[in-house]
């Protein structure tokens, strides 16, 4: 317990920094608060968890944290990356290998980005069988960026904008919202980025 303790302080930390490791991706297009991004590949560590939504972050974050301060085989420790991000697992949603090879029962799926250069198959197999490791393919989003506290009004305010903007340039998406945090809980709410990604079809 100790020893989660003291890497919760340093992930705090390393998340205030502005030299946190984020995903490369470049973007494609940029219109005020919204971009449309292009992902390379990366790996996660991600954890099903109950919610509600304002909820599922700190259900997610004491198990993942485990996992990349050594509880895993070969009590391997790395760096954390930001963002965290969260999406929605809507009931009877079938969940494709390797997350889980069974209807979900609904939830939210929490994600911790790896650090560059890991690969799915060197990277230590956790030892919480919670935790899936997964490689999310390269992709490109829509996104929104806005500061705030979390709350229901805030996030679909943003999630509309950001619809709506898409609408107009008769853009579609697939698959749910993804929301997307970047500091630890006590950064001020003007100075806070969370964002909110769209998936856009392949094409």
């Amino acid at each position: 317990m100790r020893k989660l303790l003291a890497g919760l302080a340093l992930i705090t930390v390393s998340m205030m920094s502005s030299a946190t490791e984020e995903p490369n991706y470049e973007v494609f297009e940029q219109i005020g608060k919204f971009e449309i991004r292009r992902y390379s590949p990366y790996i996660v560590a991600e954890v099903l968890v109950e919610g509600p939504a304002d909820k599922a972050g700190g259900q997610a974050f004491p198990i993942l944290a485990g996992y990349i301060f050594g509880e895993n085989k070969g009590e391997q420790k790395f760096a954390m990356t930001a963002p965290v991000t969260q999406t929605n697992v809507p009931i009877q949603m079938p969940m494709t290998a390797p997350v889980t090879q069974a209807a979900a029962a609904g939830g939210y799926l929490v994600q911790f980005v790896l650090p560059r250069g890991m690969v799915l198959a060197s990277a230590p197999e956790p030892t919480d069988k919670r935790i899936r490791l997964r490689e999310v393919a390269a992709n490109q989003v829509a996104v929104i960026v806005f500061s705030g506290f979390w709350s229901e009004a805030n996030y679909q305010e943003n999630l509309s904008k950001l619809q709506a903007m898409l609408k107009g340039k008769e853009l579609t998406w697939v698959g749910e919202p993804i929301y997307a945090r970047y500091n630890p809980p006590f950064t001020p709410w003007f100075m806070r980025r969370n964002e909110i990604w769209l998936t856009l079809p392949p094409g």
